[in-house]
């Protein structure tokens, strides 16, 4: 396999100082002095012209004679070189490219819609020219083939009441997800010599089907969550008051009036709505 060759051709400029002697002077001298020879000149001169080329910074020029690699241009400037080789341009700027949103499945079977979003550009232009049909096709085709399997690799979510407790997610890994996958479409692209600058998941969501679901598992889950944390922190506030109240001797309570105590503490910190107070103007017994 051959490797990108750089060269640095004949001065553009120079080259058009020729060529403006050769075409201006014959015709010039074919007028004046009635000779034909003189065309010859300037077909010279026409056969000099198709050879001028202008690279633009981060562009490049791969050149090609009758189908054999002669190097690449990739330093901007005026240049002439050989009129009958074929002149393809290739550019070396960083190029963004936003996928589709595609439908895949995660590690746990579920359906997502994600995208990524991909800086790259061109590296070395003998692969990107020749080792590939369409460099700019295959970049595409490459970034949704890693996509698909990323998304395999890992779960959207982790769901412990099912007893996936997985470290990765596709929802909140975000750097390593985006490492991993930066690494994957690097290793598809090599072979067109193409370079990885950024890539980065652009869209992530369930699929439409299984969204309203995962919705309410999701704030099923959280709902439990608050419940727990509310229940610990009641337990510890009555714990706490049947302490004081015994230190300080306010009132002395059998076992009996402690269940009663708790259980009514219990209902006014874990219910939902505010307790409606009852002042009991008798005894401790009713």
């Amino acid at each position: 396999m051959k490797e990108e060759k750089i060269i640095v051709p004949a001065n553009g400029y120079l080259m058009l100082f020729v060529f403006l002697i050769l075409f201006f002077g014959g015709i010039f001298l074919a007028i004046n002095t009635k000779n034909p020879w003189f065309i010859f000149v300037i077909v010279t001169a026409v056969f000099i012209a198709p050879g001028f080329i202008m690279v633009q910074p981060n562009n490049s020029r791969v050149l090609l004679l009758f189908g054999k690699y002669i190097g690449t241009i990739n330093n901007n400037g005026f240049y002439w070189v050989n009129p009958f080789y074929t002149k393809k341009k290739i550019s070396l700027r960083a190029s963004n490219f936003d996928s589709e949103r595609l439908k895949v499945n995660d590690k746990l079977g579920n359906p997502i819609m994600i995208s990524t979003i991909l800086v790259w550009r061109v590296q070395d232009t003998y692969k990107a020219a020749f080792d590939v049909d369409n460099f700019e096709n295959f970049v595409r085709v490459q970034t949704d083939a890693a996509v698909r399997k990323l998304a395999s690799m890992y779960p959207y979510d982790n769901f412990a009441d099912e007893g996936h407790t997985e470290d990765i997610t596709l929802r909140s890994s975000v750097n390593e997800v985006s490492e991993a996958l930066e690494k994957e479409i690097e290793e598809r692209l090599a072979i067109a010599g193409i370079e990885v600058l950024e890539a980065r998941i652009g869209y992530l969501a369930y699929a439409q089907e299984i969204a309203n679901a995962m919705l309410k598992r999701q704030q099923a889950t959280a709902i439990v969550a608050a419940r727990h944390k509310i229940v610990e922190g009641a337990v510890s506030m009555v714990e706490m008051a049947l302490e004081e109240l015994g230190k300080k001797r306010i009132v002395d309570l059998d076992d009996e009036r402690k269940a009663a105590m708790v259980s009514n503490l219990m209902v006014i910190l874990c219910g939902d709505k505010d307790a409606s107070p009852v002042l009991n103007t008798g005894t401790l017994n009713h």
